[in-house]
């Protein structure tokens, strides 16, 4: 991509955009592989790819580093936090509840971090961040409440809700963490670190775990979306998310992630011919201009 194309856009910035891109495609990929793995072996293995295609990386790149014995304990903190207690908490709430309610809940992500990032960092809330983490939050509201899927907040989800809001804190927590570690560690060594974390842990809980996977009646497809996911919406990601922390902030970073359902419904158009209700675009556009006025902040 030549960048001297996008003049006023910062690289963080197109960064961002691109795996909001890769997270709204990840969400049908992953359903789609997930009927033919199981939960526990689909998250191993895609941590396991995202930690080869990471450290294939520092080693390609000769960037090796040395970790204090003081960082191992805060290390693996962080890497039980945003690996497996968030995992978690997002498959068990997902299970409980509807996607449009998860989709919301999970739209809170950067109020979190804004409010955390303000208690407990040096970045504090603006006027101008305030508006635009509202008004990205508010758009995927609309969006959701818009569209065919349901939104109820009957009792009967409640507790799906609650959990889905119990990971969107969770992941603001380690955003947050990561923050403070990415002062002494560059993007891609962070990274390597959690993937590395993510693999071994995530691989002991699939050898606990009693369900099992047929691997010789997994389809080609099935390998694709663990390939897809493992490789670019972690391995990738991470990167990308980390180094969007370290340029940008984690509250401007994360506002990023409200495009996924903006990107989501203009893929249904493109591709699945779907159409778009006005609340719908209304939503949309309030996205877009949350991100850019967050950004502006």
């Amino acid at each position: 991509m030549d960048l001297k194309r996008f003049p006023n856009i910062p690289f963080t910035d197109l960064t961002l955009f691109t795996i909001a891109i890769i997270w709204a495609l990840n969400f049908s990929v992953v359903k789609a592989s997930l009927s033919e793995v199981d939960v526990y072996s689909f998250n191993s293995f895609r941590f396991i790819l995202a930690a080869a295609l990471i450290w294939g990386i520092i080693f390609w790149k000769r960037a090796w580093f040395s970790v204090p014995r003081t960082d191992w304990l805060p290390l693996l903190g962080i890497g039980l936090i945003g690996n497996v207690l968030y995992q978690w908490l997002f498959i068990v709430g997902i299970d409980l509840t509807l996607s449009a309610n998860a989709a919301v809940m999970l739209g809170t992500i950067p109020i979190w971090i804004a409010i955390f990032s303000h208690l407990f960092t040096d970045e504090k809330m603006t006027r101008l961040k305030a508006i635009g983490v509202v008004l990205a939050f508010t758009g995927v509201a609309a969006i959701v409440s818009g569209g065919a899927n349901p939104l109820s907040l009957a009792s009967d989800t409640f507790r799906g809700d609650l959990i889905i809001v119990c990971a969107a804190v969770t992941w603001a927590v380690f955003t947050i963490r990561s923050r403070q570690v990415l002062k002494r560690y560059t993007a891609l060594q962070f990274s390597g670190m959690m993937t590395l974390t993510g693999a071994v842990l995530l691989s002991g809980l699939s050898l606990l775990s009693p369900e099992s996977t047929d691997w010789t009646a997994v389809s080609l497809a099935g390998w694709g979306g663990m390939v897809y996911s493992g490789s670019l919406s972690i391995g990738l990601a991470y990167l990308i998310w980390n180094n969007g922390i370290v340029n940008v902030g984690p509250v401007k970073t994360s506002v990023y992630q409200n495009l996924v359902p903006v990107l989501g419904l203009l893929f249904g158009i493109v591709l699945l011919n779907e159409s778009l209700t006005v609340m719908q675009y209304t939503g949309s556009a309030v996205v877009v201009a949350g991100v850019v006025t967050t950004r502006r902040g």
